[in-house]
Order: C-alpha cells, then sequence, then structure tokens
C-alpha cells in the first residue's frame, strides 16, 4: 500500500460513508442533516481531488485504483439508505435508489468474478457522468431534509390558525416559514430529477459493463 495523499483521501472518504449515517445516530435534526451534508460534500470533493493529485503528481496506483470505487459506491449506498429512510420509503426516491444500489452490487459482483480480466471494465465518461449526478441528488437531497426540519422547528407549538394564515400570506412570517416550506419543495424536485436521472444513466453504464463482459461469461464450448 501506497501512503500518498491522494490515497489518504480516497481513504478519508470511505470513512466518511459511514459517518453519513452516524450523523443521525448522535445528533437531533436539523443539525444531523446539516453535518450529514457537510461531510457528504466534502467527502464527494475529495473524488474529484484525490483523481487529479494522482495523476498530476504521478501517483496513480493499484491501491488507489482498488479502494477509489469501493469508497464512492460506499458513499452512495449509504447516503441512499439513509435519505430513503427517513423519506418515508417515498417512491420518488425508493425506485432510482432501488435501482442504483441494485446495478453497483451486479457491476462488483461482475468485477469479483471476472478477476484479472476486470480490467476491460474501465470506467467510461459515462460512469463518470452518473457517478457525479448521484453525487450532486444525494447533496441536494440532503438539503431537503435540512429545510424540512427547519422548517419543523420553526412551527413547533404554533397552532394550525396562525400557521394557515402564515402560508397563505394573511399574517406576517417573521420566521421565514414561507421560504423554507418553498426551499424544501424545490431541492425535493431537483433531487429526484437528479436521482431518476443517475438511475438511467445507472442502468446504461450496467449494460455496458454488461456487454462488455459477455465474451467471458460464455460457457466453455459456446464462446
Amino acid at each position: 500500500m501506497n501512503w500518498n495523499i491522494p490515497n489518504i483521501l480516497t481513504l478519508l472518504r470511505l470513512l466518511a460513508a459511514p459517518g453519513v449515517a452516524i450523523m443521525f445516530l448522535y445528533f437531533t435534526r436539523p443539525w444531523a442533516d446539516w453535518f450529514a451534508l457537510v461531510l457528504f460534500v466534502l467527502a464527494a470533493l475529495t473524488d474529484y481531488v484525490d483523481g487529479y493529485l494522482a495523476r498530476a503528481w504521478k501517483q496513480e496506483s493499484k491501491f488507489g485504483a482498488m479502494l477509489d470505487p469501493i469508497a464512492d459506491k460506499a458513499m452512495v449506498i449509504i447516503a441512499l439508505l439513509v435519505i430513503t429512510g427517513f423519506s418515508g420509503m417515498n417512491p420518488w426516491i425508493l425506485l432510482p435508489a432501488t435501482v442504483i444500489i441494485f446495478r453497483e452490487t451486479f457491476v462488483s459482483g461482475l468485477r469479483e468474478f471476472l478477476g484479472d480480466t476486470a480490467g476491460l471494465l474501465k470506467v467510461t465518461n459515462l460512469a463518470k457522468w452518473k457517478t457525479t449526478a448521484q453525487m450532486v441528488a444525494i447533496a441536494v437531497l440532503f438539503a431537503t431534509g435540512l429545510f424540512e426540519h427547519e422548517f419543523l422547528d420553526r412551527t413547533s407549538g404554533m397552532d394550525d390558525a396562525t400557521l394557515t394564515a402564515i402560508m397563505t400570506g394573511a399574517a406576517d412570517d417573521p420566521l421565514g416559514l414561507i421560504w423554507y416550506s418553498e426551499a424544501a419543495n424545490l431541492t425535493f424536485l431537483i433531487g429526484t430529477i437528479l436521482l431518476t436521472i443517475a438511475a438511467v444513466l445507472t442502468l446504461l453504464t450496467g449494460f455496458d459493463y454488461l456487454r462488455k463482459a459477455m465474451p467471458f461469461l460464455r460457457e466453455d464450448g459456446n464462446g
């Protein structure tokens, strides 16, 4: 193992993956949402930084090549599980999340089966766009939870009549309730659209990897 800066950043990204879920064990919401969002965004940024530094400093290694996709998958899968759980199993999140998790598991198993020939499943530009769409979608959906719980905190103890008056514009809104409500709705819409796009890209790259692997999956005498 080569402990250079790019590999250390990749390892930190891997360790940050369960940290996103742990935030919700030790902190109440919306603080947990804030911490999870910041941790996820910082970890996602290292995905670009470690690759850039490895190429720029000529420090690419087998250890980094092995660990990088594992860290990416761990981050995405754990974050999706957290978001799906706290969304109340919303189908607009559950369906694309299921597609993404299924594909990541399938491709990981395919790489393991291929062993030394797994090099044919090189990361394509489409796969990079897929990863970017996943990361941005998850960050936006974490923001949705943040806005929702900021709204709930500010309306705690408020009677329905007062809340209705504020939300309809009949009363002043000193707490910014309308803003938080609209921000939650907008980020949810953008997040689910991006997650759906990511799911489609996930399927396309998964089929591409399967197509490339097919010659190595045929039984002896049939290939």
